[in-house]
């Protein structure tokens, strides 16, 4: 979300650990509303008739159910069983009901989610609230402030990065002090600059803005996005939708929050590598990758794109690995069917380079490994390891040049 304002400009940045937690449209609503901020009224169901249920309780027709994954283009896209479309406006109870039908249990295709798309296990039934005016507000970290800013324009319901590049000036950027908050001046002042015209829109605009600060900084959220803000036919200045991030590292203090995370949502692999406390980040080629190490791990991903590779995965092993972890980091690897190629490539500084290699060999014997592997050891007991691979009887293909290495392992993936 919003690359382009944020400046996100590494590598590293993009690739690298990244498993910040999200949460899905109905929780967030819940959460925006135990902070006294309003939105359209909305509840969760997990069945078809549950979904009839609910509908039943609105007193309304003029519903809209969505289906709850964790991906961008709902609207848009597409159920591996043809049914087209996860956003869908009801008017009965019955509809409610055949829509939800169509939906729960099927994988949702939109163009964040690739060709898998993602489980649908839950939809939600929401009032249908016309807009006179649709907004976009953020909160976030932002490197050019080094702090949190509030991010508004009065063009909402549509890519706000796209907005961003075609029109600046519509997006009003505000810094907020992170100790006091925003001021309820700075917060009106701001709901003036995207277009509030009365005092009382703009005291509710800007009591969201205020709120949405509250729970960034309370519950060590990452981002918070709502797009659209609406200002109602009636006059209301409600949140029509919310998108959160959270900081794992402070799982420990946000209990409730990580408890409704859907591992449904997740990478399998990434799932099973967090466990093991591996850093680890499926991606689309044929090279599986084991390394220790960030920085070394880019490096070891940009030479195999030099050599005209395809990185498999990101997996930095860390410098407190055990043979049991590298095992790990290995039936992980392999449990991809694309992987023609394993690279290991190990600098031994607080790691030891005999660890990796007693878990390669323990990996490689239990798992009855077919996949050639080509392994580059430096450093930390160096000399012990590479006895250890010779003694082995495997066929493990040793290198101490990282280019040649590389080379390699690409040609054999080929």
């Amino acid at each position: 979300m919003l690359a382009s304002l944020r400046k996100a400009g590494s590598l590293v940045t993009s690739v690298g650990q990244k498993r910040f937690l999200s949460i899905h449209e109905y929780q967030s609503m819940k959460l925006l509303n135990d902070y006294g901020i309003a939105t359209p009224k909305s509840i969760a169901a997990r069945t078809p008739q549950e979904a009839y249920d609910v509908a039943k309780t609105f007193g309304s027709d003029n519903l809209v159910i969505k289906a709850q994954v964790l991906a961008g283009g709902r609207g848009k896209g597409k159920f591996n069983n043809g049914f087209q479309g996860g956003v869908h406006m009801v008017d009965s109870p019955q509809q409610a009901k055949d829509i939800a039908g169509k939906m729960i249990n099927a994988h949702l295709i939109t163009k964040q989610t690739g060709a898998q798309g993602r489980l649908c296990n839950t939809v939600m039934l929401a009032e249908r609230r016309q807009p006179e005016h649709e907004y976009y507000v953020a909160v976030l970290n932002d490197r050019a402030f080094q702090g949190v800013v509030l991010v508004a324009s009065a063009q909402g319901g549509m890519n706000i990065e796209e907005v961003a590049a075609k029109d600046p000036a519509a997006i009003i950027t505000t810094p907020i002090s992170f100790e006091y908050g925003l001021s309820k001046e700075e917060a009106i002042g701001v709901a003036q600059k995207i277009g509030f015209k009365t005092s009382e829109t703009q005291a509710a605009a800007a009591d969201i803005f205020i709120n949405l600060y509250r729970i960034f900084k309370e519950k060590d959220a990452t981002q918070i996005e709502i797009n659209p803000m609406a200002l109602t036919t009636d006059g209301e200045v409600l949140c029509m939708d919310a998108k959160f991030g959270f900081d794992d590292n402070a799982e420990f203090r946000q209990q409730d929050i990580f408890a409704v995370r859907d591992i449904s949502q997740e990478e399998p692999s990434e799932v099973e590598a967090q466990k093991a406390n591996l850093n680890f980040i499926k991606l689309d080629g044929s090279v599986g990758c084991l390394v220790n190490g960030a920085g070394l791990a880019m490096a070891t991903m940009d030479v195999l794109s030099l050599h005209g590779g395809n990185p498999a995965n990101f997996l930095d092993v860390g410098g407190g690995a055990t043979p049991d972890t590298v095992k790990k980091a290995f039936e992980i690897i392999v449990t991809d069917p694309k992987v023609k190629s394993i690279f290991i490539n190990i600098f031994g500084g607080i790691m030891r380079c005999d660890y990796i290699a007693e878990g390669v060999i323990k990996a490689a014997k239990e798992l009855n490994l077919q996949i050639p592997l080509v392994v580059r050891l430096k450093g930390t007991k160096e000399a012990e390891a590479k006895q250890m691979i010779k003694e082995s009887g495997l066929t493990i293909i040793p290198f101490d040049s990282l280019d040649e290495a590389a080379e390699e392992a690409v040609k054999l993936a080929v």
